[in-house]
């Protein structure tokens, strides 16, 4: 069993569907694109934690 009930062989048929439908190279843009999202996202919330704290301290 897997996750909730689809086995290891469910999942890699599931993922050789998508590869066929999208192929490689847009499935790595879509991830590429997602990271630096995250990135982005990180970054922001880091400059936001440190400009409340500077105003904090002022």
């Amino acid at each position: 069993m897997g996750i909730g009930g689809i086995g290891i062989w469910q999942l890699l048929i599931i993922l050789l569907i998508v590869v066929m439908l999208f192929g490689t190279k847009k499935l790595r843009n879509i991830g590429s694109d997602l990271g630096g999202a995250l990135k982005g996202f990180k970054s922001a919330m880091k400059d936001n934690e440190s400009n409340q704290d500077s105003s904090n301290e002022v």
